[in-house]
């Protein structure tokens, strides 16, 4: 799988468990796509997305506004997708939902 999808124009591939990731640029997705199809692989999802280059790192009170910001776009009927670039660790979300 690594080969057909290096070889089709994937720029990065992941294994998690019992689940691949591949990562490759939007103009190449279709052929990735296709030559793993062709190969009989099948997808779980295949889609283009945004992904960030770099993230930022909250914490505390600026993390917290950062979830109560996220659930009202969420929860707002003319979003469809929203894409962010904040990392929030687990222990901070721990702590934030306990407070929650």
């Amino acid at each position: 799988m690594l080969m057909i999808a290096l070889e089709a124009g994937a720029e990065d591939f992941e294994v998690s468990g019992d689940s691949y990731e591949i990562t490759t640029s939007p103009e190449n997705f279709e052929a990735v796509k296709q030559a793993l199809e062709e190969n009989g692989f099948t997808f779980t999802t295949a889609e283009v997305t945004m992904v960030p280059q770099n993230t930022v790192s909250l914490t505390g009170e600026d993390a917290s506004k950062m979830l109560i910001l996220l659930e009202a776009l969420e929860d707002h009927d003319d979003v469809q997708n929203i894409h962010s670039n904040f990392d929030i660790d687990e222990e901070e979300m721990e702590k934030l939902s306990q407070g929650m």
